[in-house]
């Protein structure tokens, strides 16, 4: 007789498996310091309604007879020592690696990747293996790619998600819930630039880590602003906007620069030994950049980087602006 049958898949059947088994592993850890095997017995039912709820996301159950919770343990250790895993969202199913997933959550959290870069820092250099993950990615309908050709830059092929990639991402919970995320091309004009906060993104992060940070999350702009925003609104209701801005600002960690709230473009949030919170905004200056611009930018606090090939344009303002701030190269 079959230790298996189909299963329709529900979502909500699947997040009260997860509640329970979270609610048994806490139990466990409370009663751990003078009851072991009460422990053990709850940690072991923690584990059962977790893996109840990964073989039900995946379109199966055990039948109801001897020894099913040995075919539930079975059927997550089989499918979890195979290099490949089965997502299933709504009635589609997904085969991915698990460089492929992390991949999806990298585009997920910053939108847009050059090429070039996630071979790089996100494959350690093995583009083969880069190319072949992103072909699997691509036949499934879960990344989109796009060339960028501009006059003064060499041609670059860049990667976002498609909104099947962010259903899945979103719905697979495979970040943390309060990370934002994205997909598409939201500002093809900008896309060089946004692209370009992945490599930054790394470079400060490395330096974070370096001095014993821990990160917590990334907020692009997109985020930073939409929240702004809103608070923004709902503050000014019943007070002055220049008082409404300054309280924002302030409740969001920003500075009000020539009357209005300066946004950087990313903001790397982390914690070190004494577990408060800590933040770099960050800026990446383009040639574009206003004197003007350049300069509520410092005067707002945020470390700004540029391209090696905008550097010095960038640091001649600075100083014919008499500036403090200190210009980086990316």
């Amino acid at each position: 007789m079959k230790k298996l049958k189909p299963q329709k898949v529900d979502w909500a059947q699947i997040e009260r498996f997860l509640q329970s088994a979270e609610r048994k592993l806490a139990s466990a850890h409370k009663i751990l310091a003078f009851d072991e095997e009460a422990c053990l017995q709850q940690a072991y039912e923690a584990m059962l309604k977790a893996s109840l709820g990964f073989m039900f996301s995946h379109g199966f159950r055990a039948r109801s007879q001897p020894g099913h919770h040995i075919a539930i343990i079975e059927f997550v250790r089989a499918r979890i020592d195979k290099r490949y895993l089965r997502y299933v969202d709504r009635n589609k199913t997904y085969s991915l690696r698990d460089s492929e997933i992390h991949t999806l959550m990298e585009l997920g959290t910053f939108r847009v990747i050059a090429e070039t870069d996630l071979a790089e820092l996100g494959y350690a250099k093995d583009r083969s293996r880069m190319e072949h993950d992103i072909e699997n990615l691509q036949k499934q309908g879960l990344v989109q790619q796009r060339t960028i050709e501009e006059t003064d830059y060499p041609t670059t092929r860049v990667l976002a998600l498609t909104k099947q990639g962010h259903r899945l991402l979103s719905r697979g919970n495979l970040l943390p819930r309060d990370q934002p995320t994205y997909h598409g091309f939201a500002k093809p004009k900008e896309a060089r630039h946004d692209a370009d906060l992945y490599r930054l993104y790394y470079k400060v992060a490395r330096e974070i880590e370096s001095k014993g940070g821990h990160l917590i999350r990334v907020k692009l702009d997109y985020e930073l602003k939409r929240k702004l925003y809103h608070d923004l609104e709902r503050t000014a209701r019943d007070k002055d906007m220049e008082t409404a801005k300054k309280e924002v600002a302030e409740r969001h960690h920003l500075k009000v620069v020539h009357g209005k709230i300066a946004v950087p473009d990313m903001r790397i949030e982390y914690v070190q030994d004494d577990m408060m919170i800590q933040r770099r905004d960050l800026e990446l200056a383009t040639d574009h950049y206003r004197p003007r611009g350049l300069a509520a930018k410092a005067r707002a606090g945020f470390q700004i980087y540029a391209r090696r090939a905008d550097v010095d344009r960038l640091r001649r303002i600075r100083d014919d602006r008499e500036l403090s701030a200190a210009i980086f190269s990316l």
